[in-house]
């Protein structure tokens, strides 16, 4: 049993490990190259920081496990509206009011709705990635475009034509390597680590399972979950710290999106996934009226305070009760 436990925590520093180094010499390489903050930003940093939960779910579900494949999404979903955006507002106020949030968590909104009705017709095959992919590329090409535009007119104004997305997602990635063969051997680490903790993880969550008596669903919308959503939860804490709170809703949002989008996009382009009946009936829920609450608080550009991040941070605890709860019970 205490291997089961160490295969599933160890699997989890692997994985976010190995995620951080490939971002790096990912980021490290396409610089030397010549390839813009704008690029990098949106497509190798975007992808590389799902790259943990992207190798979750399409090791789970080329090893039949679709209830961590679809839980791992939908409970890091859960776990980014109310703990990274409850615990750093215990720290330090959050402000919700980023510019285009609103419309971005709306995006999210529908896409989570698109999502959910998928879901409904298990198992999520090709049809399923050819929508997901789809609506990944308006996204993102919504944002260049978006982007672009804004790079423009801050030339036009005669400013340095800082501040798009690209270069404020760089800004998250410390230590990039500046010589090429270093930054190509955190890539070759990063693409070796990354299955590799996937591995450990799969086979340590679905133990642990078996061991709790509960369904591997559960470990995924709980225990994987929270592990892959650590990377996120540290970097909004610190910029809590340094009182650089309000871009937090904005990389939740991103996250979020990219989850449902880009991870279950790719893995059902990959192998068909089987939806367990018990997210159907109460985790998707869930999942979707955390989406709302995003567009609340940036629809009325609340500054989260100690309490409300109490109140979110208790929630999040009072959803993984009742998730444990309703497995025992069962």
């Amino acid at each position: 049993m205490l291997f089961d436990y160490l295969s599933l925590a160890g699997g989890l520093v692997v994985l976010i490990i190995a995620g951080d180094v490939l971002v790096r010499g990912s980021v490290g390489v396409a610089q030397k190259l010549g390839v813009p903050n704008l690029v990098i930003g949106l497509t190798i940093v975007a992808f590389g920081t799902s790259a943990p939960e992207l190798f979750i779910s399409l090791q789970a579900a080329l090893e039949g496990s679709g209830g961590i494949a679809i839980g791992n999404v939908v409970g890091s979903n859960i776990a980014n509206v109310l703990l990274v955006l409850g615990l750093p507002a215990l720290i330090a106020t959050t402000a919700c009011g980023e510019d285009g949030a609103t419309r971005t968590a709306l995006f999210m909104v529908g896409v989570s709705c698109i999502f959910i009705v998928l879901l409904f017709f298990s198992p999520m095959s090709l049809l399923a990635a050819v929508i997901l992919l789809t609506l990944l590329a308006v996204y993102l090409g919504g944002n260049a475009i978006v982007a672009t535009r804004h790079r423009r007119e801050n030339k036009a104004a005669g400013t340095n034509g800082n501040g798009t997305e690209g270069d404020e997602l760089l800004e998250d990635v410390d230590s990039v390597p500046e010589n090429t063969w270093v930054a190509v051997l955190y890539i070759i680490i990063g693409i070796i680590g990354l299955p590799l903790g996937a591995h450990f993880t799969i086979t340590g969550a679905t133990s642990v399972a078996l061991d709790w008596g509960v369904s591997d669903a559960v470990i995924a919308l709980t225990v994987i979950a929270l592990g892959t959503s650590l990377p996120e939860l540290a970097t909004t804490v610190m910029a809590a710290i340094r009182q650089h709170g309000a871009v937090a809703i904005g990389n939740v949002i991103g996250s979020n999106i990219f989850n449902l989008l880009a991870i279950i996009g790719i893995t059902t382009a990959v192998v068909p996934v089987h939806v367990p009946e018990e997210i159907l009936y109460f985790d998707i829920w869930v999942m979707l009226g955390c989406a709302f609450l995003l567009v609340a608080l940036a629809g009325f550009r609340v500054n989260l305070n100690r309490y409300s991040g109490a109140v979110l941070t208790l929630l999040y605890l009072g959803y993984i009760y009742w998730v444990y709860a309703m497995s025992f019970s069962a």
